[in-house]
């Protein structure tokens, strides 16, 4: 079963869920023990193509530390946190989480898209 421990342990994921913004994009860094890789990556891939269908989703990425390293980062736009939560709390996804190797922390956050003149477009 996947652990969920916050990125930010002032307002984790749960608290941001009863936010409304749009659009949003979350980021969920991983963290698993090497010989669970294969479990982690199919365990992410089934719950990807499962989001894909949801309401609201938009896209997806899934990164991997170089050099060797067990941290995975996924990046996923989706149009508003409703639409995020309502997929996040769905009972399928939720059973999903299951199916995620025991040394599987996942660390997911909600953000905004910022504005910085001359270097970030934002809302």
């Amino acid at each position: 079963m996947l652990e969920l421990r916050p990125l930010d342990q002032n307002v984790p994921i749960f608290q941001q869920l009863s936010s409304d913004v749009s659009p949003v994009v979350l980021v969920n860094v991983f963290e698993v023990a090497e010989p669970d890789i294969p479990a982690l990556l199919k365990a992410w891939e089934n719950d990807a193509n499962w989001m894909k269908q949801q309401p609201g989703y938009i896209s997806t990425q899934l990164h991997r530390g170089i050099a060797g390293s067990s941290v995975f980062l996924n990046y996923a736009i989706w149009e508003s946190v409703a639409h995020f939560r309502a997929a996040f709390n769905h009972p399928d996804f939720q059973s999903a989480l299951e199916q995620y190797p025991s040394s599987a922390v996942a660390s997911p956050h909600l953000f905004s898209r910022m504005t910085v003149p001359n270097l970030c477009v934002g809302p």
